[in-house]
């Protein structure tokens, strides 16, 4: 028989409806259980497409001893942990604050009240139950022992990533953001590019800020750095080359051996990136990349009502990779004649380049289109000969056995592909880019927009909601905020402020001048927490900041600015201690220090003059207009005529006619 799971409508809860473990979902029942029977709680948190989350189900949670400790000493739930991110951020921080490290699969063991005792990430199967078995019986022996730990981890908890209300500085300065890269430079791995780290993770973040940074501040090693950076992780096995998108890290140095899943997440900011760096260096590989991501997601991602899924698993037929590897020989006999040219290209050998496996991975050398060359074709001719091959060979992999689907339909993760689409239509100019941008705005506006006005942070699914997150809010607006910015539709920029107005009422703490993660009409868990640090997503607090900033410009609404300038005041002391991990917080700073242009483009052929704008790479702008609107900023600047203006620090220049002037007012 199932267990509580199997009403779920999570994958990854699913996954595991039919262990010996008598799995409770996060809810009332499970919870009031644990008081009820004096029980101590077992939190497992994991996500579908998560390796080790698999391992440990199939050594631990499918062994019928384990499962038989498990039931008979606590009550064990499992939480997907991009469900319920709010219950993820608590325990992981407890675990973080207990071994120093932290990760998926995450396991808690918990006070029937539901404050943390002891945690750990994977567990082989024999310490998995002598940890039960001694934790039981300390539960038993000695509570004592365990509510005075709780208590004091819970204070920890709780105290964790608290900043003190610091005095907004008069102005930043380019000193500032230079104590920031000046450190962060000596992580730069000059090799194989990145960080010197293994494994190695893309962080767009990262590379969007210092992107920013070498263009304003004319830092050719820090562009060089990036753009190198960029070409190794397009050119690595962390990217498919022959079915397009990313998988999460590389478990090596060299960007080459995946850790095969896909996240929505990770390729929604790396299509924004790799877009906005072709625009500072036209690079054919970036155009490529976004091509083929976009493709994917339009081909596998995309559900029936224009919402994107969450997750390709890195397992199929239970082998990590196996759907995405290669012999020589399967090469060659797809391709036929072609073969020894995309061996080459694509780094194949028959004793196979992925040593462990004696298989391919497939990479590409930075170098490659320049077989181009050797062949004679152009660069167009180039281009279809090697979309011609990598779909005959994306044919033969479609007969394998797919990975899993996670087909959650996240808020936030949908609003990040969402300008994802948008940023790729305004670069490449490809008005399919802009129709599934719409299609999903659509989608959103239809299916998790809650009665009250805010948002859910998936839509409603038998029965059961979950109230949105802040990071939902912050990413739809930002997303709406694009959609303006490429369509100028106003009906964007007044959904995007509405959603800022709950934002504020539900979310931000004015004395202390916090956003909490989780609004105030939450379930109340053992703390209420923020989210400052930026990782491989912008943390949800210097994502809010950001689209304040932008709404205060545009609206000229100065309680924007001001609340904005106090969260960036409160975290600026640890800006210069740590840059990757506040890297979104960066980009801000970027804009106090160098401005932002306010570009408005009025009359009936403003989409010509947008068009030829998004030619020049100007990271710090808005851009606003088109033949009518109310915003304060186009007030008197309506006509007949196709005009230009630049406008920064409430000052705007006279209307000019053409994109050179435009830019002789910028550059």
């Amino acid at each position: 028989m199932p267990n509580k799971l199997h009403n779920e409508t999570s994958p990854y809860l699913r996954q595991h409806q039919h262990n010996p473990v008598a799995w409770y979902p996060w809810g009332k029942e499970a919870l009031s259980k644990a008081v009820s029977e004096n029980k101590l709680i077992l939190v497992s948190i994991g996500y579908s497409a998560c390796h080790w989350c698999h391992v440990m189900e199939r050594e631990s949670f499918e062994n019928d001893a384990i499962a038989e400790v498990m039931n008979k000493h606590f009550v064990s739930i499992k939480v997907d942990r991009e469900e319920r991110p709010d219950i993820d951020q608590i325990y992981m921080i407890a675990v973080q604050l207990m071994t120093n490290s932290g990760g998926w699969p995450l396991n808690c063991i918990c006070l029937p009240d539901g404050r943390p005792i002891y945690g750990g990430t994977y567990f082989r199967p024999s310490d998995w139950k002598n940890v039960l078995l001694q934790l039981a019986d300390m539960w038993r022996e000695t509570p004592e022992v365990a509510f005075d730990y709780a208590e004091r981890l819970t204070k920890g908890i709780q105290q964790s990533e608290q900043l003190p209300i610091n005095r907004i500085p008069e102005t930043y300065s380019v000193q500032d953001v230079e104590a920031i890269v000046t450190p962060w430079k000596r992580l730069f791995d000059k090799q194989e590019g990145g960080h010197t780290r293994v494994p190695k993770f893309p962080m767009p973040s990262n590379w969007l800020f210092l992107l920013r940074y070498g263009a304003l501040a004319q830092d050719k090693d820090v562009l060089n750095h990036v753009h190198f950076t960029l070409r190794k992780i397009a050119s690595g096995g962390i990217y498919d080359h022959v079915g397009g998108g990313f998988a999460r890290y590389s478990v090596d140095g060299e960007w080459h051996i995946p850790h095969f899943e896909k996240m929505l997440y990770d390729n929604a900011q790396l299509v924004s990136l790799y877009a906005e760096a072709w625009q500072q260096r036209p690079t054919d590989q970036y155009k490529r990349v976004v091509a083929e991501t976009l493709e994917w997601v339009r081909r596998e991602m995309t559900s029936p009502e224009g919402g994107f899924y969450c997750a390709l698993d890195a397992d199929s037929e239970g082998v990590e990779g196996k759907f995405y590897i290669f012999h020589q020989a399967e090469i060659e006999e797809v391709l036929g004649e072609d073969a020894p040219l995309f061996i080459r290209y694509f780094s194949v050998s028959d004793e196979g380049n992925w040593e462990e496996e004696r298989t391919n991975v497939l990479k590409v050398d930075m170098e490659a289109d320049k077989l181009a060359q050797e062949v004679g074709f152009s660069d167009s001719e180039w281009e279809a000969y090697l979309a011609q091959g990598k779909q005959k060979l994306l044919d033969y992999r479609n007969d394998r056995v797919h990975p899993g689907l996670d087909n959650k339909l996240l808020t936030s993760w949908n609003a990040l592909m969402l300008k994802g689409f948008v940023d790729a239509y305004r670069v490449f100019d490809d008005a399919e880019y802009l129709e599934m941008a719409l299609g999903n705005a659509e989608f959103l506006r239809q299916h998790v927009y809650a009665e009250d006005g805010g948002l859910l942070h998936q839509p409603a699914s038998n029965g059961k909601t979950i109230a949105g997150f802040l990071d939902d809010y912050a990413f739809c607006i930002e997303a709406y905020i694009a959609l303006y910015e490429a369509t100028f539709e106003e009906v964007w920029l007044e959904e995007a402020k509405r959603l800022m107005e709950y934002v504020l009422a539900h979310f931000y703490d004015k004395k202390a001048a916090v956003f909490y993660y989780a609004s105030d009409k939450a379930e109340q868990l053992i703390a209420r927490k923020q989210e400052i640090m930026d990782n491989v997503i912008p943390s949800s607090s210097s994502s809010i900041v950001r689209q304040l900033y932008r709404l205060g410009l545009v609206f000229d609404e100065q309680r924007y600015k001001d609340i904005a300038s106090q969260a960036l005041a409160n975290v600026f002391p640890q800006l210069a201690s740590y840059g990757s991990a506040y890297s979104n917080w960066a980009t801000q700073l970027l804009e106090e220090v160098y401005g932002c242009y306010e570009i408005v483009l009025t009359g009936p052929d403003w989409l010509t003059m947008r068009r030829a704008l998004d030619k020049h790479y100007l990271p710090n702008k808005m851009i606003l207009g088109g033949t009518k609107g109310t915003l304060p900023l186009l007030a008197g600047k309506m006509g007949n005529e196709t005009q230009a203006y630049v406008c920064k620090d409430k000052t705007c220049s006279m209307p000019t006619t053409g994109i050179d002037e435009l830019m002789k007012l910028i550059i």
